[in-house]
């Protein structure tokens, strides 16, 4: 499958490039930087904000599937957020109606239901991803309005997507909180590859989590499409130490993005 990985140059997307050409995929690349060394594939320097930019790329190359991980990854002012995340994705997917492109995995976040309380979750079972978004930041309603624009594609245009709720992307875990939200970078990998190339998904959403022993939301969603995970966070618990701040970020799922501290105007800077 010959695949369009943005954000290739972020930490995310370095993994997923490597790990997708691995497993035999021919990976095109596109950042807002140049391509990182050792890349070896064909590379645009784009901003997926400008729609003529993109509509160049997929002019210039015969593509079967799209990844969409650009975008700023933390809290900004509402116009930022949406543009980072909700117009970088309409430019894609108006690029792939127009060139018949019917697959992509985007990277979404679990901020989108980030202020649900862990006490609503009944008796510890996990968020399932069909509850009603409740993003913690203006990142959060980003990701809920991108989440929407797929779904308006899958209906009107046929198209297949997967938003994958992503929780904590990191080498290994290092809070309380992140023993249950930790997405390791080879699940990362298996959950993409998967989001790919599962048959016919429509419009699927799941949790972008590896199998934490204490998992918050649930897997389910993603075993559906074959994304089975193999890591599991536990792994790590013993060297991890109680803070202070653990009791407050596990308070909503969304952690520390949901505290009061995170708050901003919505057009302020």
């Amino acid at each position: 499958m010959r695949v369009l990985v943005t954000g290739a140059a972020g930490s995310i997307g370095r993994v997923v490039t490597l790990g997708l050409c691995a497993r035999g995929h021919e990976v095109v690349g596109l950042d807002l930087v140049p391509e990182p060394e050792g890349f070896t594939g064909d590379w645009h320097t784009v901003d997926c904000a400008d729609p003529d930019a993109v509509t160049a790329v997929f002019e210039a190359e015969r593509l079967d599937a799209v990844v969409h991980l650009a975008g700023h990854p933390g809290e900004a002012s509402l116009p930022t957020s949406l543009t980072s995340h909700v117009v970088t994705t309409a430019a894609l997917l108006d690029a792939m109606v127009a060139h018949r492109v019917t697959r992509i995995v985007y990277a979404s976040s679990n901020h989108a239901v980030g202020l649900t309380p862990r006490r609503e979750l009944r008796d510890g079972a996990p968020l399932t991803a069909d509850v009603r978004p409740r993003p913690d930041t203006f990142y959060g309603v980003a990701k809920v309005a991108a989440e929407a624009l797929l779904s308006l594609h899958v209906d009107k245009h046929g198209i297949d997507a997967v938003a994958c709720r992503i929780g904590s992307f990191l080498d290994e875990p290092t809070t309380r909180r992140a023993l249950s939200t930790w997405l390791s970078p080879d699940d990362c990998v298996r959950m993409v590859e998967a989001a790919l190339t599962a048959p016919a998904p429509g419009y699927a959403v799941i949790y972008g989590i590896s199998a934490n022993t204490r998992a918050w939301w649930d897997l389910e969603p993603g075993r559906a499409l074959g994304y089975e995970p193999l890591d599991d966070a536990e792994a790590f618990a013993d060297d991890i130490p109680d803070r202070p701040e653990d009791e407050d970020e596990g308070a909503h799922v969304g952690g520390p993005y949901a505290l009061r501290d995170v708050q901003r105007p919505a057009l302020g800077d």
